[in-house]
């Protein structure tokens, strides 16, 4: 009787496990499915526990699917180290589409000053105008998880963005500082250089004021 019980509890435990695995693997495949299409809600209804299956699927999947990967990591907003990692391997990629999904995913994702650093690097240096202009919206909408003090970085690298010799990327990070700050200090980048630099000291006043209150 003994021994027949404990081939019972086996059985049931073997059972068990199977019908574990076989959930696993089904939910695997749902969630490479809805990913791949780029179906936020679905992948949303699956959890945020789904995030480092996620990027794991980001890594394997096509330039096309990973664009609309980088779009469901922005849709959802769950901040996610796994995540962060993924995107940052194409955060100079050439292609248009994965770029600009990608520039945009990262603050969506991650407060690591590292994000910052890259997207004001590629606002102020990428050879592609497009590039340059859509790194500066990320910059200026997508740093949502950013505290005030992790907020000092951004500004520092927007400010330090008004003295740049390219006119579009005077424009963009005068822009991306209007929208973020709802101030302009009269700057205008195609100004002459004097008007410039005037208004660049008030916007450095500003941030001696703004890291003295943190």
């Amino acid at each position: 009787m003994r021994g027949a019980r404990r081939f019972a509890v086996v059985g049931i435990a073997a059972a068990l496990w199977a019908a574990a695995v076989g959930a696993s693997a089904c939910d695997s495949a749902r969630l490479r499915e809805a990913a791949r299409a780029g179906e936020c809600k679905a992948v949303e209804a699956m959890g945020p526990s789904t995030l480092p299956e996620l990027a794991r699927l980001y890594r394997e999947s096509s330039v096309a699917e990973r664009a609309r990967i980088a779009q469901v990591f922005y849709n959802l907003g769950w901040k996610s180290e796994d995540a962060k990692r993924a995107l940052m391997a194409d955060v100079h990629t050439a292609d248009q589409m994965l770029r600009v999904q990608v520039q945009w995913a990262l603050g969506r994702v991650s407060d690591d000053p590292a994000v910052i650093d890259v997207l004001l690097d590629n606002m102020r240096n990428d050879p592609v105008p497009l590039f340059r202009d859509k790194a500066a919206c990320a910059l200026a909408y997508d740093q949502v998880h950013l505290a005030p003090a992790q907020k000092l970085r951004l500004f520092e690298g927007l400010i330090g963005a008004l003295d740049d010799p390219k006119l579009q990327v005077r424009q963009v990070a005068i822009q991306a500082l209007a929208i973020l700050t709802h101030q302009t200090k009269g700057y205008a980048p195609g100004g002459d250089v004097g008007a410039r630099s005037a208004a660049v000291v008030a916007w450095q006043r500003w941030l001696d004021e703004y890291r003295a209150n943190l």
